[in-house]
């Protein structure tokens, strides 16, 4: 299908002390980490030629997964003495995106039907799909606005109350072309939301959104991880 990359390279300052001593990816919820979610995902979709970027207590996900073979994939670590960015993070490691392939951010728990979402991008032909979720607080996200064919007018990250426009927020699943590696530069924090996406608007080129309807959460505080726990208990999470 594609190859992905799992984004882990963030220390997770809003759910300490939960993150003192550990990677927030490795975090667990029910009987494993939240990033060993996130690879059976990938798997069973065959999307099995994976990266993780690391910055924040590395040794955490190496030990534990490997080179992959034990969940039935390929792992490839990249290692950022700084953090790069969730856009920078792919510069590091351009020559592994060499077709169509999926970013996921390594903090979220989703079922998202990626068959769907990968359909709906090749029927669109855009540079890039970035999947969609609605939000209860959209002053914490970053939102999107889009026309009714579903391009993507603008982004606003984390707006005050008087710049809200939607409750659609960017969910931190993408499906990307390789070609838009060549956007990002070499050795610079660069982020999707304020950063990358924000300039191809700018150089016009046909990104889409795509509305996420299964479950997907954040796990971003701690309030929303006792949530992802809780979902777990009451059989709402399908992953």
């Amino acid at each position: 299908m594609s190859k992905a990359i799992i984004l882990c390279a963030g220390e997770g300052k809003r759910l300490l002390p939960l993150t003192a001593k550990c990677l927030k990816p490795m975090l667990r919820l029910k009987s494993a980490p939240l990033l060993e979610y996130n690879i059976k995902l990938l798997k069973g979709y065959g999307i099995t030629d994976l990266a993780i970027n690391l910055h924040y207590f590395p040794e955490q996900v190496i030990r534990y997964f490997g080179d992959g073979s034990k969940f039935g994939v390929k792992l490839r670590y990249s290692l950022e003495n700084k953090p790069l960015g969730t856009a920078g993070a792919l510069k590091k490691i351009a020559d592994f995106f060499d077709r169509t392939f999926v970013v996921i951010y390594g903090d979220l728990l989703t079922d998202v039907n990626l068959k769907k979402m990968m359909d709906f991008h090749r029927f669109k032909k855009g540079m890039a799909t970035v999947g969609l979720y609605h939000v209860n607080n959209p002053t914490e996200c970053g939102l999107v606005g889009m026309d009714q064919n579903n391009r993507i007018k603008g982004f606003v990250e984390k707006p005050t109350r008087k710049r809200v426009f939607t409750d659609i927020a960017n969910a931190g699943v993408y499906i990307l072309e390789p070609e838009i590696i060549d956007y990002i530069p070499k050795n610079k924090f660069y982020d999707f939301g304020r950063h990358l996406f924000p300039k191809l608007l700018r150089d016009k080129k046909p990104l889409y959104g795509y509305t996420i309807n299964e479950y997907l959460i954040d796990i971003g505080t701690k309030e929303k991880y006792k949530e992802a726990k809780e979902d777990f208990k009451k059989g709402r999470v399908k992953c």
